[in-house]
């Protein structure tokens, strides 16, 4: 995949089906969209492209927005480097675009900088300033700049349409499970780990602390079995964390700590991917330390029991 930053310019590229939106979370829903792009690009000898934002586009229009989002840039791009698609192009939306009308855009943009000869829009998907047009406009202005449009439908899960917002509920509520249902893989969080005040060791239970992206979405306070893999290495390690403020120490600061089982290397600066596989329970206040430590030895009794579960299905 090549990543085009249409800021630098788009010259030469080649006539091809493309698809346009954030794509936060890169979810099924959204490579529903992409695959029908990447299906009717090779059925007409065109290539595939994907047009999105580096930011989300709220932050421009809104700019108190802070956005939870279920994806870094680097981690979106990432995704969609796996999606077959030839062509990542990011469109600088900014106050300036920010006024095109969907016209402007398809012309001046899908038309003249991107030679974009088809494109499938997502059921909802509204483009344009105020988003004031819908999708038989759309066609209309296609028709008449030689662009075929094509409307997506919902991907559905538990009767509901998969979406990034109905993810970040289900992360909201703890549910990891089904938001990797809806992901189509375990949502995840890459941080790196930095020094803390190494309270777990004390309970036997070394941890380590990490920093995420400041506007990355945490799932629901609470203990979790995860997988951990260091980020010069291809293993896979069963670990659990915990999400919240260490009650029992009196703690009022979020943090994001992880018990990797059999595992004591250094790893002080380091970039953990970990992702998150089954919540145990909330974090709660435990009258004493030694009532804290008893918990923690039930607590990886039963990641263990899960993962042996995950094995055997």
């Amino acid at each position: 995949m090549k990543t085009i930053f249409l800021k630098d310019g788009a010259q030469g590229m080649l006539p091809c089906v493309a698809t346009i939106g954030f794509f936060d979370g890169v979810h099924r829903g959204h490579r529903y969209l992409i695959d029908r792009v990447v299906e009717l690009a090779r059925a007409e000898g065109l290539r595939s492209a994907v047009i999105t934002f580096e930011d989300h586009p709220r932050q421009v229009l809104q700019q108190d927005y802070q956005p939870k989002l279920l994806t870094t840039f680097e981690e979106k791009t990432f995704l969609l480097s796996h999606t077959g698609v030839d062509y990542c192009v990011v469109f600088p939306f900014n106050s300036e675009t920010a006024t095109m009308n969907a016209r402007q855009f398809m012309e001046e943009v899908l038309c003249h900088q991107l030679n974009v000869r088809r494109l499938v829009v997502g059921y909802d998907h509204r483009f344009g300033r105020d988003r004031s047009e819908g999708f038989e406009d759309y066609v209309r202005y296609g028709h008449e700049l030689g662009i075929t449009v094509e409307k997506g439908h919902a991907v559905t899960f538990h009767g509901q349409r998969v979406s990034s917002s109905l993810i970040r509920q289900y992360l909201a509520e703890g549910e990891v499970e089904l938001a990797a249902e809806c992901l189509g893989y375990p949502y995840t969080l890459v941080g790196r780990v930095v020094e803390g005040k190494q309270l777990g060791r004390k309970l036997g239970f070394p941890t380590a602390n990490i920093e995420i992206d400041k506007d990355k979405l945490l799932p629901a306070p609470g203990v979790y079995a995860v997988k951990a893999r260091r980020e010069h290495s291809m293993e896979m390690r069963r670990a659990m964390m915990n999400i919240g403020v260490r009650p029992t120490f009196g703690g009022d600061k979020l943090s994001l700590e992880i018990h990797i089982f059999d595992f004591e290397e250094e790893i002080y600066g380091e970039l953990l991917l970990v992702q998150f596989i089954h919540r145990l329970r909330e974090e709660r206040r435990f009258d004493s330390v030694e009532e804290l430590s008893q918990q923690l030895q039930a607590d990886e009794r039963l990641v263990v029991e899960q993962f042996e579960k995950e094995m055997e299905e």
